[in-house]
């Protein structure tokens, strides 16, 4: 099996789920890390107008609390990403701002989803270090957004009641606006 076909999208219910929290870091957990960062270098390699930022393990089917952040998503060439396991965001700050996010496991729709603009995480690498973070900007948005999917929320739960927020990438690689009938169309996004 290709790698980025262990990604599951809506509707499938196992997004909705909270995932466990890893114990022991074994061989297992590193191969499921490697599996993670492995589809979404291949999901990208697909998606000639999008990079692959972060994905958390419950994406690709694995209810573990992990997640994978690109080191540079600004670069495509820089293939690294760090590893978190069992992050928690200890304290949400700065302003609320809306801004674009997209998903792998939402095929082709985007939304301008409100977050905080500054946060405070904590986690494991996966040598068992303790890790504290403090990001800003579209970092702080990136560990928003995976720490949502370890606890089985997933990005357009936030902005359900704001269709005027939702968009589509085209395959020229432009977004636009989605209509109200074709967000509720749509369904399969809430199941």
């Amino acid at each position: 099996m290709v790698a980025k076909e262990l990604i599951i999208t809506l509707p499938n219910s196992h997004l909705r789920q909270k995932s466990r929290k890893v114990g022991l870091i074994t061989s297992e957990v590193k191969h499921v890390v490697e599996q993670m960062i492995t589809a979404t270098l291949e999901w990208e390699a697909s998606r000639p107008h999008e990079v692959g930022v972060a994905l958390a393990a419950i994406q690709i089917n694995h209810a573990w609390r992990i997640i994978i952040i690109r080191n540079n998503f600004e670069d495509k060439h820089d293939q690294t990403f760090s590893v978190f396991i069992n992050p928690e965001i200890t304290k949400l700050e700065g302003e609320i701002e809306e801004d674009f996010e997209g998903c792998l496991s939402v095929s082709d729709i985007y939304g301008k989803v409100p977050r905080y603009t500054k946060v405070r995480m904590r986690a494991t690498d996966e040598n068992g270090h303790q890790i504290k973070l403090k990001a800003e900007g579209f970092l702080a948005r990136i560990l928003q957004h995976e720490v949502d999917h370890v606890n089985g929320v997933m990005f357009v739960d936030h902005i359900k009641e704001k269709p005027q927020n939702f968009y589509k990438l085209t395959p020229e690689g432009k977004l636009v606006k989605l209509s109200y009938e074709q967000v509720n169309k749509d369904s399969l996004l809430w199941k």
